[in-house]
């Protein structure tokens, strides 16, 4: 379904906003997200960051508006962290990567959806550039991307649309017991799309809105290796089929794609991706299937 809604924020009433970041090893990047966060016209009530250690967190820790957590690596593990520390009130949690930068109204955007149409539980935003699909955005050149995007040219709501965990948001009284599933470790690949999928037997909208909109850097560095990833991209969709939160058609396109890819592109790698790593990833996945083992927490010690 597609159509438009009117997500200017109602009400006088100001909602309590929870910002989660999950982040590690990248206190520059943390840094400039948080930076970035002080231009949304509406300012979250919390701004929560789960790390593994100090120096993941770097000179944010001092931010006066910045709680910092601390857990074992993994973004389903410190998601959950930061979902079970929220304040007391909490209305709607928000989710970005530390190297996603929202548009200005992006909080303002998603307030006004949830507040007009109280089915709608979670809700994605629209990426105007993506750089985990290249060898990445710079900082200016994702704000610049974000300055010069035409909001008419995304003005849209989508419905049945999976999160993306580097720019969502839920309802907090909808999400009320659930967590990210842990199995799916480290980068956690598909968590998102597990947790909405759960989310969406529940109950409630699940949407894509195009006026709440920012710019995916992408950045390489802090991510797992080729052959921890490439397991992940076998396993966890297989993991998820037997949860039903992936329908056995959606598996196969799934791990089609990612193995072909792999298997063609590691004869002339780009310099960014680890193709052969992952392609050995796939196949290590694909002997533990055939002999009859759900293991996607083995990812972790690849």
């Amino acid at each position: 379904m597609t159509s438009t809604m009117d997500t200017s924020a109602a009400g006088p009433e100001t909602a309590r906003v929870c910002v989660g970041i999950a982040t590690l090893g990248r206190p520059d990047q943390l840094a400039s997200m948080i930076g970035n966060l002080a231009r949304q016209t509406v300012t979250p009530h919390t701004i929560m960051i789960c790390c593994t250690k100090p120096e993941d967190v770097g000179a944010v820790a001092a931010h006066p508006h910045v709680t910092v957590l601390y857990d074992q690596p993994g973004s389903s593990r410190q998601r959950n962290a930061i979902l079970a520390a929220l304040p007391p009130g909490t209305d709607w949690v928000v989710f970005f990567d530390d190297d996603f930068y929202p548009d200005p109204r992006w909080i303002e955007r998603v307030d006004g959806a949830f507040r007009q149409d109280a089915s709608v539980v979670g809700v994605t935003g629209h990426v105007v550039a993506d750089g985990i699909l290249g060898p990445g955005l710079g900082q200016d050149e994702a704000l610049s991307q974000v300055a010069a995007h035409d909001p008419a040219a995304s003005d849209y709501v989508l419905d049945a649309f999976s999160p993306y965990g580097c720019n969502m948001a839920f309802r907090c009284k909808a999400i009320e017991g659930m967590r990210f599933d842990e199995r799916l470790v480290l980068y956690g690949w598909l968590e998102d799309r597990d947790f909405g999928a759960r989310l969406r037997k529940r109950g409630g909208r699940l949407i894509k809105l195009g006026a709440a909109y920012g710019a995916h850097l992408g950045v390489k560095r802090g991510r797992v290796s080729g052959r921890k990833f490439g397991y992940s991209q076998v396993m966890n969709p297989v993991y998820m089929h037997r949860k039903s939160t992936m329908t056995t058609a959606q598996v196969i396109r799934q791990i089609g794609r990612n193995m072909s890819a792999n298997l063609v592109k590691s004869f002339w790698p780009e310099l960014y991706i680890d193709r052969r790593g992952r392609l050995v990833g796939n196949l290590i996945a694909v002997g533990d299937l055939l002999r009859l083992r759900l293991t996607p927490e083995r990812a972790a010690t690849l």
